[in-house]
């Protein structure tokens, strides 16, 4: 290969790279933007970011140059370091709250967010100040070092299985194999994660406490 095609190879894998980061369907640039426009507005060094979230800021420099995506676990530690809801990192947009409110996400619905090691939409978003966060999420993980980071997050855990099979991951209990219409209840706190075991993706749906 000459030298004017091997650069033009390289351009041609560097704009397949970007469009993947930038793409809507993952959200992941969406999410780097409101990131760095919240840290900015606070007058944040990434370091004290670190401080107040729990991530590290090496992770967090990685997540605003779009060179990671975040877990749900994660985004929700950033959230926090902020004082802001999930959601906020998602979407900029959110109506103001109403007595008697309530949200409804369609089949095939929600705000995606996708890692690399699972496709998250986060349901019902559109409502603020929410006690509980709900997600559907779609594992595409098959082994454990799909994950640079296992989760943690001071938050309680409700997880049931729609369909497929998983592995519940920790650093507390052994492996623990789910089936469609199993739930478990847990503490975040712990490091865990989660991959299928079955032929298919395992779909599932799990709420965090706020």
């Amino acid at each position: 290969m000459n030298e004017q095609a091997t650069l033009l190879s390289g351009q041609v894998l560097m704009s397949q790279k970007e469009a993947l980061v930038s793409s809507p369907e993952s959200g992941s640039a969406s999410v780097a933007d409101r990131i760095v426009e919240l840290r900015k507005a606070r007058k944040l060094t990434l370091q004290e970011c670190a401080r107040l979230s729990g991530v590290a800021a090496s992770t967090l420099s990685k997540i605003e140059r779009r060179e990671l995506s975040p877990t749900i676990s994660t985004l929700q530690k950033i959230a926090e370091g902020f004082s802001v809801e999930l959601t906020e990192l998602i979407t900029q947009t959110r109506p103001a709250y109403a007595p008697g409110r309530r949200a409804v996400s369609r089949a095939d619905s929600g705000k995606a967010h996708t890692s690399l090691s699972c496709a998250n939409f986060l349901l019902c978003g559109e409502l603020k100040d929410k006690r509980m966060i709900p997600v559907r999420t779609r594992i595409t993980a098959r082994g454990v070092e799909d994950y640079p980071v296992w989760a943690r997050s001071d938050t309680e855990i409700f997880l049931w299985v729609v369909s497929g099979r998983m592995l519940l991951h920790s650093k507390v209990y052994e492996p623990l194999e789910l089936g469609p219409g199993d739930s478990v209840y847990y503490d975040g706190n712990g490091e865990h994660c989660w991959t299928s075991v079955s032929e298919e993706d395992a779909e599932v749906v799990w709420v965090l406490s706020a």
